[in-house]
């Protein structure tokens, strides 16, 4: 009798939590996935892989469905209308969707946030437009160059560490100015260590209490502590010239106020490189793994600057558009390791697929998925750089449905500067060595949501200087 006292107790109590924590939604709200366990909802269904979660889901319950996810609503859209609400919708909001998110990950305040975010973005949106880029075309060469150079004559490596120690000491000079806290191999090590823990916890670090997350935590103390010692370098070398100023620089002349410039200098790394490195990773790991697109790029290499002497190239911008076929491969990569989840706060209820989605929803779309919808890409899952083609490059124009950078007035401003990067560091890699692959084309991580699909596996790569 007393078991079955229990058994009703407990009953009765699951449907009180699951009334007051999870009120109904009206009748024309998306179907909810949302768990039994109070805050968490669908949380350890949805954290052991995001991605077959939502591929599940769509075909399930149809295109529109909403998650309950750690105290919060994602609704997710996965087929055209809902793209276009969620690219041009006046009812959502992109900053209210994030500051949370920035506010976790490098302690800026929410006023903080909201007086220096249109403000940054505008000042970025300009500096590294298309018509500003490629002014730093030469200096990324001389960087790319000199790390190269380490790799020595011959050699073997993973495919992802040897991309990280060549770029992420490279863009750093860039940006933030040479030498000032990468002053040898040993700080250099230390520092990746450091930003690569970061990077790795910043999905679960941006939800989570800090108290699940302290070895991450450690790691953004050093780097925010590390950043009060560039922002001091930062004011004292500041140039009266302004052509001649880092990218740091022109973000802390912007700052309404500078108490926490150290606080932007890491998001500025982190912005700058937590996408641009596993994409350079994969476009480098498809070019390789295919024999047909490898010849293609060693053709165009060979058209533009011949069979001689390798040593000392400097990449202009015609170089650059004469290169096209590793364009369209850095994008191709692009578009099949997309981020999983782009947020947008609904801040009005509105309409998508005749779901009314209600005000506070985190309206989500997938670049992921999107990309693997047939209609768009024909054979959306093969690496096929020829469908670029098709895309008016000229123009800075990208495919139909192409949505890794975001949609509408919040795409990242940062694109081109990434796409030029990228495009430099393959072909002065694929420039100077003969390289393939030793193992298999990983396939990607189905663990992440936010930023570039990681590979699962390993990837080495064995490479020799060219004869």
């Amino acid at each position: 009798m007393g078991v079955a006292i229990a058994l009703l107790l407990a009953i009765v109590l699951g449907v009180l939590l699951k009334v007051v924590f999870f009120p109904g939604r009206g009748c024309r709200e998306p179907p909810c996935l949302r768990g039994w366990i109070p805050w968490l909802g669908a949380a350890f269904q949805f954290g052991r892989a995001p991605l077959e979660f939502i591929e599940k889901a769509k075909l399930k319950y149809g295109p529109v469905f909403t998650i309950y996810l750690l105290g919060k609503r994602y609704t997710f859209v996965t087929e055209e209308e809902g793209f276009q609400a969620f690219c041009t919708s006046k009812d959502l909001d992109f900053e209210q969707a994030v500051q949370q998110s920035v506010q976790h990950a490098v302690s800026i305040p929410e006023d903080t946030f909201y007086k220096n975010r249109s403000r940054l973005y505008s000042m970025m949106k300009g500096r590294l437009s298309t018509s500003n880029v490629h002014q730093l075309s030469g200096s990324l060469c001389r960087e790319f160059e000199k790390y190269i150079a380490d790799l020595g004559p011959e050699g073997t490596k993973e495919l992802t560490d040897l991309v990280r120690h060549i770029m992420y000491p490279a863009a750093v000079n860039i940006l933030f100015g040479e030498d000032i806290f990468l002053t040898d191999r040993d700080n250099i090590k230390e520092f990746e260590y450091h930003f690569q823990n970061f990077d790795n916890g910043f999905e679960y670090a941006t939800q989570l209490p800090k108290c699940f997350m302290r070895n991450w935590t450690k790691s953004q103390k050093w780097l925010l502590k590390s950043f009060e010692k560039v922002e001091l370098h930062a004011d004292k070398n500041h140039p009266s010239v302004g052509s001649f100023k880092t990218m740091y620089q022109y973000v802390l002349d912007t700052l309404h106020g500078r108490q926490f410039g150290a606080h932007y200098g890491v998001l500025l790394l982190w912005a700058s490189q937590a996408n641009a490195i596993p994409v350079a990773f994969w476009t480098l790991a498809f070019i390789v793994s295919h024999a047909s697109v490898y010849e293609n790029i060693t053709k165009e290499l060979e058209t533009v600057y011949g069979k001689s002497d390798k040593k000392d190239i400097r990449v202009s911008e015609d170089d650059l558009k004469k290169l096209q076929y590793i364009k369209w491969c850095v994008l191709e990569a692009v578009r099949l390791r997309a981020p999983g989840a782009i947020v947008k706060k609904v801040i009005n209820p509105i309409v998508v697929q005749n779901f009314v989605i209600p005000a506070g929803d985190l309206l989500t779309m997938s670049p992921y998925w999107v990309h693997r919808n047939p209609k768009y890409f024909p054979e959306p899952c093969k690496f096929k750089p020829d469908r670029w083609k098709e895309a008016n490059l000229e123009k800075n124009s990208f495919l139909e449905s192409f949505v890794a950078f975001g949609g509408g007035a919040h795409q990242c401003p940062g694109r081109w500067f990434a796409i030029m990067e990228i495009h430099i560091l393959v072909l002065l890699f694929l420039l100077k060595y003969e390289c393939q692959l030793l193992d298999p084309l990983p396939k990607e991580s189905p663990l992440h949501l936010v930023g570039t699909q990681q590979p699962l596996g390993p990837c080495r790569v064995q490479y020799k200087l060219r004869g």
